[in-house]
């Protein structure tokens, strides 16, 4: 249990040193511009040293709309480990990254990483890397919970 406090230090850590970093569509650079995947996969490579297999090259605006339903969920469930994510719960434990749609029934699109303080972490167009709080609004968007590995 040890093991898994220390790496959900170590995301929160890594994430919160992105606040601030501009939006960027398929941006990976820490303070130079990202979006929401991109700071995912920035924290990963921060916390590991390289990029995750699971990453496009390339990726459009509207890839949700384009019959990529469940892509984004698929890769989270090849390289992260599923946690508990029922009402019941309660908030993710901090470190936790969070798949999350728009609108109900509509594939999960969104990715932030859950902060203490019922908070997350997440790029958001024309916002940038943000800390926004983890409100009942986004925590009805929740379509799966994970735990970065404790090593790869």
């Amino acid at each position: 249990m040890r093991t898994e406090a220390c790496i959900n230090e170590r995301v929160v850590a890594e994430a919160l040193s992105w606040r601030g970093t501009p939006y960027r569509h398929q941006g990976r650079q820490r303070s130079v511009g990202c979006d929401c995947l991109g700071l995912i996969v920035g924290v990963w490579q921060g916390l590991y040293g390289k990029a995750p297999a699971m990453v496009p090259d390339t990726y459009s605006l509207d890839w949700a709309e384009t019959g990529a339903d469940g892509l984004l969920l698929q890769a989270a469930r090849a390289h992260f480990r599923a946690c508990p994510s029922s009402p019941e719960i309660g908030v993710p434990a901090p470190g936790n990254l969070m798949l999350l749609r728009w609108h109900e029934n509509a594939p999960a699109t969104h990715c932030a990483i859950a902060l203490p303080q019922n908070r997350m972490i997440h790029a958001y167009e024309r916002h940038g890397v943000v800390v926004s709080a983890l409100n009942r609004h986004w925590r009805n968007r929740i379509a799966g919970v994970f735990a970065f590995p404790a090593h790869i």
